[in-house]
This record gives C-alpha cells, structure tokens and sequence, in this order.
C-alpha cells in the first residue's frame, strides 16, 4: 500500500511541475523569450551601457580637475634646507603638502563637439542593438513557419495513410473474394508502405524544424514545442498592392540600421570639428595651493622647532593664472587628423548609402516575390481543388474496377503534390505579407 501511495504522489509531482515544452507558445511568446534569453544580444546591452558612461564622461570632462598630493621626505647628511635653501650637514624631514586646480576656458570647441559626437553613437548602438532583436524576431518567426508548415505536411501525410489504409482493405477484400489479381494487393501494400514512409519523413522534418526553434529561442532542458493552435490562419490572405517607394520611404524612417548609419555619419562629421579645434590656440585657468612643515625651521628666539599648525599657516603659497598653447608645428600631425576624420566620415556616408541599397533591393525582392506568390497562391487553390475532384473520381473509378491501381495511385499522388505545393505557398505568402508589413511600419510582432 505505501509503495502505491508513493508512486501516486510522485506522479502527481510530475503533473504539478511547471514545463516549457507543455506550454502553448505564440509568435510573439516565442520571440519576447529569445530576445530576453539571447547571449549576443546581452553583449549588445553591455556596448550601449559602456557608449552612454562614454558620453557621460564626455560631459563630466567639462568640469575642472583637482589635484592633491603629499609627501613625507627625510634628508641624511649635506642638503639643502627646504626652509631658506642653505646648505646643511644635519639629517631633518619635511612634509610638502599642494592642491592645484585647472579648467579648459577654451579649446576650439573640442569638448562640445566630443559630447555631441558620444551622444550620436550612444544612440547609434541603441539602434544597433534593436536592429540586432528585429534580425532575432525575424528568424524565428521563420523557423516559427517552418513548423507551421511541417505541421501541415504532416496532417497531409497521415491523410494519405488513412486513404491508403481504407484502399488496402478494400484490395484486400476484393482479393479474398477472387475479384482481383495479388499483384493489385502488392500494389495497394506498396502504396500505404510508401505513405507511413511519408509521415516518418515528415515527422522527423517536424522534430527538425522544432528543434530550430528551440536552438533560436534558446530554450533549454525541452526535445520539444507546442505551439498555439490559432497562431495562423493560412487561408487568409490578404488583396493589396504595394509600391517599392512607398514601402522604403516608410522604412527608412524607423529602421534601426538606417537610423544607426544617420547617426554614425553625424558622429564622423563631429569627429572632424573636433580634429579641427585641435588647430586652434587653448586656453586654461589654473590656480594652486601649497604649503610645508619642515623640521629645520625652528624659532630664532626659543630655538625650538615651529609648530606644525603654525608652519602649515605661515608657508602657505597660492597661484592663479591662465595658460595659453599655441600650436605651431606637431609635424603636421593635426593636419593628418583632419584628413583622416575625413575619410572617416566619408566611410560613414558611404556606408548609410550601402545600407540604403541594400533595403531597397531588399523591398524590391519582397514585393516582386509577394505578387508573383499572389498569383501563385491562386492557381496553387485551383489546382489543388481540380486535383481532389480527379482524386475522387478515380477513387470512385478504381472502386467500380475502371481503372488500375497504378492509375488511382498517380491521381493520389498528382493531389498529394498540389496539397503540399498549396500549403507551402500559403506558409512563403504569409513569411513574405509579414515581412512587408513590418518594412511598411505595421505590427507584426510585440517585442518587450
């Protein structure tokens, strides 16, 4: 009795413990679970978390550096007296004790220009980082598809197993009643043999494509993925004509990569301001304060060392002052650069172009694929049903003994194809109407 009562508890443990891979999983789930658990995208944190303390201090070099220092220093032997400079054999210390101060007034506006420059790439590696989670969402909003897809494939597998199962009991019967030859029933065994085959297939590209999944999200300690039923609809489709243009107007005003190569060209055109301010005279404040307690000071009276309270008092020193550099000549290295944050910034330009192109011809491509996929899409739907209505004649046919097993297994096969065809340019439309929707600004998915 109590190793029963055991085991029903253990199951009910099973039962009550939480699992990944018993959990329904939407699009959106998916994707909010891989952005959160993704490696590369954590390092993308760390470079926006190390561009903003990079402009912080950019802002901070705006305010004046102080600096403080102390020493303790003991003589032996001939040295100079700290306290009036003569010469002297007797061992004695000394403390020295200084704070000094300084604060750019002006420096070609090199300072200025740096937190500008840090601001436009700390927000560039934002834009980075989110162009790095839209790139996450998309593959696994493929792989997410390729599920689908599979998942399709193999309902039309296990449908062709059934009819070839019914077929073969049908043969079946028909040979034991002497109405047909045994070469129709190897034909009939052939035929369910090679489907059951089909849905092995189908099954293990399933498992594949899951696996895909989880490797994209990131899920660990599961073999396997639920996904939500209604996460797709495959018939609807939707009958709108888009322009390229319109679409990469609408683009470039929001995606990430375009907006980070903006930003990185404004950043170059600071960075060459700021070589240019290094031509220009600087020019600093700077003020100091210092002060002693040496053991060779002593009272001309009383012949007694002087208090350190009183010498720190007496043998204080203040400064205060501008300080102005002029450049003349650093081997033309100022000059060099210029000429370099130049080609830098021309870099940048020439890489937003890149990018531009590159999202042009990118839309180019998804257009052209949705429309042809769209007429495609069409001839697929009446294909498939003209199949089926040949399937089912034949079927009808083969059962009145019009028509051979090899001609019923062509017409199966001849729809088996148009299924299969059919579904996946329902899956590429849907990849490919998402794709367009997000490049036009519309939701397609909810990142967090």
């Amino acid at each position: 009795m109590n190793i029963k009562i055991k085991h029903i508890l253990f199951l009910l443990l099973l039962v009550s413990l939480p699992s990944s891979a018993q959990q329904s999983w939407s699009l959106d789930e998916c994707i909010n679970y891989a952005i959160t658990h993704n490696l590369e995208l954590k390092n993308q944190e760390y470079t926006v978390a190390s561009s903003k303390e990079t402009h912080k201090q950019a802002v901070r070099n705006l305010l004046p550096s102080i600096n403080g220092s102390a020493s303790y220093d003991v003589r032996y032997g001939r040295s100079v007296d700290p306290n009036n400079n003569n010469i002297i054999d007797t061992d004695f210390f000394s403390n020295n004790y200084n704070l000094n101060s300084s604060l750019d007034i002006f420096r070609g506006f090199q300072r200025i220009n740096s937190i500008k420059a840090t601001k436009y790439i700390y927000k560039a590696v934002q834009e980075d980082a989110q162009q790095q989670k839209y790139l996450l969402a998309f593959r696994v909003m493929s792989a997410f598809y390729d599920i689908r897809f599979f998942q399709g494939a193999l309902k039309i597998a296990k449908e062709q197993v059934s009819i070839s199962d019914t077929n073969y009991a049908f043969v079946k019967k028909q040979l034991e009643l002497g109405l047909i030859a045994q070469a129709d029933m190897y034909e009939a065994e052939s035929v369910l043999l090679t489907d059951k085959l089909a849905v092995t297939q189908a099954e293990n590209q399933l498992a594949a494509a899951k696996l895909n999944l989880i490797q994209e999200m990131n899920l660990e300690n599961v073999s396997t993925i639920t996904l939500k039923a209604d996460a797709l609809d495959l018939k609807k489709v939707a009958d709108t004509t888009l322009q390229t243009n319109t679409v990469y107007s609408k683009a470039q005003t929001f995606l990430p990569s375009i907006k980070a190569g903006q930003l990185k060209v404004k950043a170059a055109q600071k960075q060459v301001a700021i070589a240019k301010g290094g031509l220009y005279p600087s020019l600093s404040l700077f003020a100091g304060y210092g002060t002693g307690y040496y053991e060779t000071n002593v009272d001309d009276i009383t012949n007694e060392i002087i208090s350190f309270k009183n010498q720190i008092r007496d043998n204080a020193s203040r400064s205060i002052g501008l300080s102005m550099n002029i450049p003349i000549s650093n081997k033309w290295s100022g000059r060099s650069e210029i000429k370099q944050q130049k080609i830098a910034l021309q870099q940048a330009e020439n890489n937003l172009k890149i990018q531009e192109q590159e999202l042009y011809k990118l839309i180019q491509q998804l257009v052209q694929e949705k429309n042809a996929l769209e007429v495609e899409n069409l001839q697929s739907l009446k294909k498939l049903k003209a199949q089926e209505l040949s399937f089912s004649i034949a079927q009808k046919k083969y059962e009145k003994e019009m028509i051979s097993a090899v001609e019923l297994y062509q017409a199966k096969v001849l729809y088996t194809t148009a299924q299969n065809e059919n579904l996946q340019v329902q899956i590429r439309l849907k990849v490919n109407q998402s794709t367009l929707d997000f490049y036009n600004g519309l939701p397609v998915f909810t990142i967090n």
